[in-house]
């Protein structure tokens, strides 16, 4: 019944109301996000309860970013827990330091493009170099491949332009920022819906508040696998 390309953000205080989540989400999701917000509520014992006793994948959603020696010994010690993808900034320093924390086992390093929750303005307000967003994702996006990443974070809006891109062949592009038709858009502005994020080339989408606010959060993921099987999600490309 569920499909791991759909991946529900446990976005919840702690460790108890996410493993209530995952108990009313049953077998209707398999692959859940755990977050910075619930580090010090329990997530890295939650993640570890879902992995090893409900059989679920786990993402890691850290963006990590710091000296290299730092980020390689990091993700060193998170690699032990048998996780399956691990967030860290796309910054070609931080992403080959993880690549060799991440060595000898499966975990995959994703790379942050530009977070999903902000646009031009807040870019210049952080003195990020000019130009349009999309191009400067296409760019992140490239040169943390080049860097070893096995995938990148990236809004469904920029998805088509990076699945073209050369160096992103057999890696993954794992897309927040996605809601479906009516839902609230909440703190994301750059967003589109399960169906044409999957057209556009996201091998996983990344949703949280559209399940866990929902009156009946298991329909509201049955829902969300559903469109993303729907004719308006098939690719020309693909």
């Amino acid at each position: 019944m569920a499909d791991d390309r759909l991946i529900v953000a446990l976005d919840v205080p702690n460790a108890l109301a996410g493993l209530d989540l995952a108990q009313r989400l049953g077998d209707s999701v398999s692959f859940y996000k755990i977050g910075l917000g619930m580090l010090t509520g329990g997530g890295l014992a939650l993640a570890n309860e879902l992995k090893q006793e409900h059989g679920k994948r786990i993402f890691l959603d850290m963006k990590l970013f710091d000296i290299g020696a730092t980020v390689e010994a990091a993700v060193r010690g998170l690699a032990q827990f048998d996780l399956d993808f691990l967030t860290v900034h796309g910054d070609p320093h931080v992403v080959r330091a993880a690549k060799e924390g991440a060595s000898g086992s499966d975990m995959k390093i994703l790379a942050v493009t530009i977070l999903t929750s902000l646009d031009r303005a807040d870019l210049d307000a952080s003195l990020i170099q000019a130009g349009d967003i999309a191009d400067l994702v296409q760019t992140r996006a490239a040169r943390a491949f080049e860097a070893g990443a096995d995938g990148v974070i990236a809004s469904p809006h920029e998805a088509a332009t990076i699945r073209a891109l050369p160096e992103a062949q057999d890696r993954l592009i794992v897309t927040p920022g996605v809601r479906p038709a009516g839902a609230d858009l909440g703190d994301q502005k750059r967003v589109a819906t399960p169906a044409n994020a999957i057209a556009n080339g996201a091998d996983h989408l990344v949703v949280g508040r559209p399940v866990w606010t929902a009156a009946d959060p298991r329909a509201a993921a049955v829902a969300i696998v559903s469109e993303m099987a729907s004719p308006q999600a098939k690719s020309p490309n693909r």
